[in-house]
């Protein structure tokens, strides 16, 4: 393990003479320009250089963030047993999620809602490995 001011970094290193002649094996894969990037990283880091906290094919943007912390708001209601009009107030603030059942059919903020459910179970079942991969 390498531990500096950026935090602890854990590296295997395989046989005795590993720490004197370090070498990195990256399989080739369709995530392999995410790996490359992350082992110019370690090599910088382990010269002493800064690196910043994630690599640009891992941040997300604010309206990402944004986007993800509804999802999983949304996964949470759902989860505990609400449904697309909970979801529309509690996540959304929206007061279309009070409507009468014929106007609350054909709401847009009724689409909404499903739309965020349906998104949220996906990113809970490994939907999550897209943005491990930078998609």
């Amino acid at each position: 393990m390498v531990g500096d001011a950026f935090g602890a970094l854990h590296i295997w290193l395989r046989g005795d003479d590993a720490a004197q002649r370090p070498a990195v094996v990256l399989p080739v894969d369709k995530v392999f320009e995410v790996r490359l990037d992350i082992a110019l990283r370690l090599v910088r880091r382990l010269h002493g250089r800064h690196v910043s906290l994630l690599p640009p094919a891992l941040r997300l943007t604010l309206l990402q963030r944004r986007r993800l912390i509804q999802l999983l708001h949304a996964f949470d209601v759902h989860d505990d047993g609400g449904g697309p009009r909970d979801v529309a107030a509690e996540v959304l603030g929206s007061e279309h999620a009070f409507l009468r059942s014929v106007e609350w059919k054909d709401s847009a903020t009724r689409r909404k809602a499903i739309r965020l459910i349906r998104d949220s179970i996906a990113l809970v079942n490994r939907g999550y490995l897209k943005l491990l991969r930078g998609k």
